[in-house]
């Protein structure tokens, strides 16, 4: 099963069954990126709008982008807003859904399933503003390490592995430098806040270099 194929199924039960990650890292956004209003932002893999609502009242206009059929199919029903644009497109492809630049840029639990780092800051430094915001919420590399990564349930009873590759902190930080962002915060989030035990998610806050 390819990762679209897999999201497209895994869409009818995302927002119903359990996930630690998901929600904490519901959470680390919030947390994270600095309250708005941003007169442009775009969201990368909204999924079924868990955190676009959110960004929606964060944002003067908002396209969510997500590269699941089916996924934008829950989003779009979930969230008829005026000031919202939903957006098909792979983002290991040029990004053509961001045709002038944004404010806040952020990436959402899709990195893991994208081998490249440097095409996304690359094309992140085309989408953003001189001082532009861009926030990435991951699953922990200390978790991919014990085994952990995106899977889930069919209504058939199969579990599905989303194929996931592995990004070092330093992957991060590196493929920002050489594309000219800073980063302004790294925070490390542990399930029930429990700093004892392997951290689930770690978010970054990048900012885009320029005046």
């Amino acid at each position: 099963m390819t990762i679209q194929q897999a999201y497209d199924t895994w869409a009818g039960s995302y927002d119903t069954i359990r996930n630690r990650t998901r929600d904490l890292e519901a959470r680390a956004i919030r947390a994270v990126v600095p309250a708005g209003a941003y007169p442009e932002a775009i969201e990368l893999g909204c999924g079924t709008g868990k955190n676009t609502e959110w960004l929606a009242t964060q944002a003067r206009h908002l396209t969510a982008v997500d590269f699941s059929a089916e996924m934008l199919r829950q989003a779009q029903r979930k969230l008829p807003l005026p000031h919202l644009t939903f957006q098909a497109a792979n983002v290991t492809q040029p990004w053509e859904f961001a045709p002038q630049p944004a404010d806040l840029l952020t990436c959402s639990l899709i990195l893991e399933h994208i081998p490249d780092l440097d095409h996304i800051f690359a094309q992140a430094r085309l989408a953003l503003r001189p001082q532009g915001l861009f926030y990435i919420g991951e699953l922990h590399p200390f978790k991919q390490y014990q085994g952990s990564k995106a899977r889930f349930d069919t209504a058939a009873g199969q579990v599905v592995e989303v194929p996931a590759y592995v990004h070092h902190l330093s992957d991060f930080t590196e493929s920002a430098r050489r594309h000219d962002f800073s980063c302004v915060q790294l925070r490390e989030w542990f399930d029930e806040d429990d700093r004892s035990t392997t951290p689930r998610l770690v978010s970054f806050l990048f900012q885009r270099a320029g005046q």
